[in-house]
């Protein structure tokens, strides 16, 4: 036993490093990043006997998934951005969205937690930060401000993200039913769901005062979220809850802003858009969501044919079943590069035009695929060599009875180290369902507080955080943007903990 916790201390080293040398010594992720794979394969190779080999491979594996599809998402999401911006199109859509309201705080609910959510869920892969802070931050709001709205908005969605992969993913590896686990997973959610959009108006002005004349915008914004995901996930499963819930949410948060919303926006003769001219600036937008929907389950014939452009491919020796699964054409970056290249295309711009913008981008983006690369890389040497268990034991050792205190905790763990839900559920799902029976829990409510768990660290993970500096120009301030979003991520747990000790009977009022 002193073994197992002793394991645990030195598997949570990396963790913690990458916490204090961003949150409090403010390094370049770049520079710390890469530094961490170094020592997290020393102490794999050293602690846990990993073979040289294995850990190479383990993280030539890490750097090959974040090439694809993670940094595929970053350049496409900010070659589209940089596209519009030369194109002038993202001034239409600026005044677009100043022609619903000017007011900031409105616009962060369409943009962050609307946009940003239906993005979330239908492609994942951080589009959901990585375009709404982009426009956030081309519409005069502090780059860093649209950094961390982003991060705190792109929280909730992803338990459903990407058409509800991370919660089919965790049935899948705990053997529990999808249906009613996306509904104890719902309810778990609904309270952080309707509490938020008032979090971002208050950040917005950093005031409390902000709210003055926008509760009632506010609290639509956050039920029609959270009543249309409760519905569909306790009748149709992990699949839509997200997407049709992002859709109501910002529908009647538009809606609202120009019904209750006193303020008069003035649009002068010069700046009014004409509806072609308006389209043609959302095209990629627009074409993106379209290709998405036609690729996802949603259109099985398409889904399949397109499913048959992809590859496994062995990278990792620690494990001969092992292999890396790459979709060639059905992934969100392939999706955002073919809607861009289209919609470009429409506009009458030239592909060589194109091609150059994509280049800049990518030279852009240089130190990202630096940090990123060497986070993913991390993520599967703690995996491949026992890590993340030893992790995952060594809290449910220390916790005892007080376990689902504590079980959101590993979920947010799992996001920070691999920057993904699904793979927080890969990690820990079944672990925590092991955990729930052998203290006769309820194996639904501590598996969805997994999940639950893992979307407060998507707001802290560095894979996310890079994301988010990438899309906004703010590449070498990871730092800053972590010990921002850090204590949010630390409320957010803590109360989801107490939801989920104190809370097992809620499902009973349902």
């Amino acid at each position: 036993m002193n073994n197992d916790y002793m394991l645990f201390a030195i598997a949570m080293i990396p963790v913690l490093w990458l916490i204090i040398s961003l949150g409090v010594l403010k390094m370049p992720a770049h520079k710390t990043c890469s530094f961490t794979v170094i020592l997290t394969l020393a102490i794999a190779i050293i602690c846990w006997r990993m073979k040289f080999i294995d850990g190479i491979t383990a993280t030539v594996e890490g750097m090959a998934i974040a090439l694809w599809p993670i940094l595929l998402v970053i350049v496409a999401a900010l070659f589209t951005y940089n596209l519009a911006v030369e194109t002038k199109t993202m001034d239409v859509i600026k005044t677009m969205l100043s022609s619903i309201t000017t007011d900031k705080r409105i616009q962060v609910l369409i943009l962050a937690w609307g946009f940003g959510g239906f993005l979330e869920a239908v492609a994942g892969y951080g589009t959901a930060v990585a375009i709404p802070a982009s426009i956030l931050a081309s519409l005069g709001f502090n780059p860093i401000f649209a950094a961390v709205i982003c991060l705190l908005a792109n929280t909730v969605p992803t338990a459903f993200g990407a058409l509800g992969i991370p919660v089919t993913t965790l049935a899948t590896v705990t053997g529990l039913e999808v249906v009613h686990l996306s509904y104890v997973t719902s309810i778990q959610l609904a309270g952080f769901i309707i509490l938020i959009p008032f979090l971002l108006v208050i950040l917005t002005e950093k005031s409390i005062k902000a709210l003055k004349g926008v509760v009632g915008i506010t609290l639509i914004s956050g039920i029609t979220f959270a009543v249309p995901q409760i519905i569909i996930a306790k009748y149709l499963g992990a699949d839509l809850p997200a997407l049709v819930a992002s859709i109501c949410s910002m529908a009647c948060t538009i809606i609202c802003a120009k019904l209750m919303n006193k303020e008069k926006v003035q649009t002068k003769q010069e700046d009014k858009i004409e509806l072609k001219q308006g389209i043609l600036a959302w095209l990629p937008y627009i074409l993106l969501c379209v290709l998405i929907l036609l690729a996802s389950p949603l259109v099985p014939s398409i889904n399949a044919f397109l499913a048959k452009a992809s590859s496994n491919i062995h990278i990792y020796t620690g494990d001969s079943t092992s292999t890396t699964a790459f979709s060639w054409i059905n992934t969100p970056g392939m999706m955002i590069l073919i809607a861009t290249f289209i919609a470009g295309l429409i506009q009458k711009l030239k592909f060589t035009y194109m091609l150059d913008v994509l280049k800049r981008t990518i030279i852009q983006l240089k130190t990202s695929f630096i940090t990123i690369m060497s986070i993913v890389a991390i993520s599967k040497i703690m995996s491949h060599s026992g890590m993340t268990s030893s992790i995952s034991f060594g809290l449910c050792a220390i916790t005892g009875s007080f376990y689902p205190l504590i079980s959101p905790l590993l979920g947010a763990i799992g996001t920070f180290v691999t920057g993904s839900d699904t793979s927080a559920n890969i990690l820990f799902g079944a672990l925590q369902t092991e955990a729930a029976k052998s203290l006769s829990i309820d194996p639904y409510w501590i598996a969805a507080a997994n999940t639950a768990g893992a979307t407060a660290g998507k707001m802290i993970s560095p894979q996310s955080i890079a994301i988010a500096t990438s899309a906004t120009g703010l590449i070498g301030s990871e730092g800053k943007i972590l010990s921002t979003t850090v204590k949010y991520c630390l409320g957010y747990v803590v109360i989801l903990g107490l939801i989920v000790y104190f809370g097992g009977g809620i499902l009973t009022l349902f």
